[in-house]
């Protein structure tokens, strides 16, 4: 009987733990701000996915060129569709919608607290009002 009651401790114990998944909303408006993610900044941990819900239509999600971890393939969502994307390598992910990125429609995940790309971050070359949204992120990693 010991040995049933210590294997089936090991296996409770040994499952793996559940992933902490997140929801952003894709908005036209949120208090002050138009065009707008939910949340900007989100952090997670690797095998966590984030699901980006189009609570209002006309918004995407797009991996900013040079702003994801070495390895990451390219993600762009379909315009006025939820889209989901789960988190397999650490590092900061930066994202925006396509058809507002000019009106300052960015948002970072950083997976595993690990921002060892942050430098490429600062590098992208953002558009009109993601610039300076962008620079009060990148501060407040």
């Amino acid at each position: 009987m010991k040995k049933i009651t210590l294997l089936l401790f090991i296996l409770l114990i040994s499952q793996p733990s559940f992933s902490a998944d997140q929801t952003i909303e894709m908005l036209n408006k949120l208090g002050k701000e138009h065009m707008v993610y939910s949340e900007k900044i989100v952090n997670i941990e690797v095998g966590d996915t984030v699901f980006w819900k189009s609570t209002t239509p006309g918004h995407n999600v797009e991996f900013i060129k040079g702003g994801v971890p070495e390895g990451v393939e390219k993600f762009k969502s379909a315009i006025s569709k939820d889209a989901q994307y789960t988190f397999e390598i650490p590092g900061i992910y930066a994202y925006w919608c396509t058809p507002h990125k000019g009106m300052g429609m960015i948002g970072f995940v950083i997976v595993n607290n690990n921002k060892s790309n942050l430098e490429a971050i600062k590098k992208i070359k953002y558009l009109g009002k993601s610039k300076k949204i962008a620079e009060e992120l990148i501060s407040s990693l």
